[in-house]
């Protein structure tokens, strides 16, 4: 079987910053700080990064707002987005004017508008819209190599080669679908199987395992051409023990998996072009 690999020290030691700041931002930091909005299916996360692009500050909010990527209640995410402005402006003791944020690959120009329109009912003016992948990128580094971002809704996929991206897509299959899944097994709603996937996740590998092997399908379909390429995977829907090791041994291929990967895309968003 083809391992699951081990991420970068770097990599590793942001995110467990980003996890130790969630909620209670860090006592010192570099001016000037930068925020982006990740505008999830499932969870949206609001990161505060500094000027060097270390971790702040991370809060995060259950949201039903979207469907595959597509926002489908503009204000109850506008709401949810001003409550984590709020939150953060509370806990920096500062204001917060403008973020970032970003869309799944396959969204389309009008759709991925709308979420700079989200930001702007909640109060902070939108800097940049950027895809979720190149987001996820701008923390992982990944010159060559593919980018797996699996959302609530859908699995967002960039190819990158000798440092630029050369292949990006979506399809349809995420987190929402692996809850579905659960909740027809267990005879639970939506709502009651989402918590249980992500604190019980293990014990219900077995169940979980054809959709995981569905995303695992997509992947390889949005990869053809690069199959010998590792994957890097990003998202809250694959953090789930075992989860890369059987992507790994479905697609033969090698899979970093990123410990509190929810964070990567907000971090990503957050952080200031080069």
């Amino acid at each position: 079987m083809t391992p699951a690999l081990r991420p970068s020290l770097p990599v590793r030691e942001a995110l467990r910053r980003a996890a130790a700041c969630l909620s209670q931002p860090v006592a010192e930091y570099t001016e000037p700080i930068s925020c982006g909005v990740d505008l999830g299916t499932a969870t949206c996360v609001l990161a505060v990064v500094d000027g060097t692009g270390a971790p702040v500050y991370v809060d995060q909010l259950p949201s039903r707002a979207l469907r595959d990527g597509v926002i489908v209640d503009f204000h109850a995410a506008a709401t949810t987005v001003a409550r984590l402005k709020a939150s953060a402006e509370e806990a920096l003791g500062r204001r917060i004017e403008e973020a970032a944020t970003a869309y799944p690959p396959g969204v389309g120009a009008a759709e991925s508008r709308a979420s700079r329109f989200v930001l702007e009912q909640a109060g902070l003016t939108c800097t940049e819209l950027v895809d979720e992948v190149s987001a996820a990128n701008r923390l992982l580094g990944v010159d060559d190599g593919v980018i797996v971002d699996v959302g609530g809704g859908s699995t967002g996929v960039g190819v990158y080669s000798g440092g630029h991206l050369v292949k990006l897509g979506d399809r349809p299959g995420g987190g929402h679908h692996l809850d579905l899944i659960l909740a027809g097994t267990l005879k639970v709603t939506i709502e009651e199987a989402e918590p249980l996937k992500r604190e019980n996740g293990e014990e219900y590998l077995r169940v979980l395992r054809p959709g995981i092997e569905r995303i695992a399908t997509s992947i390889s379909i949005l990869t053809e051409g690069h199959s010998a390429s590792p994957l890097h995977l990003a998202g809250g829907a694959l953090m789930l023990p075992g989860a890369a090791e059987i992507i790994a041994s479905y697609l033969e291929r090698p899979v970093l998996a990123y410990e509190h990967a929810l964070l990567i895309t907000p971090l990503g968003i957050a952080g200031r072009r080069a």
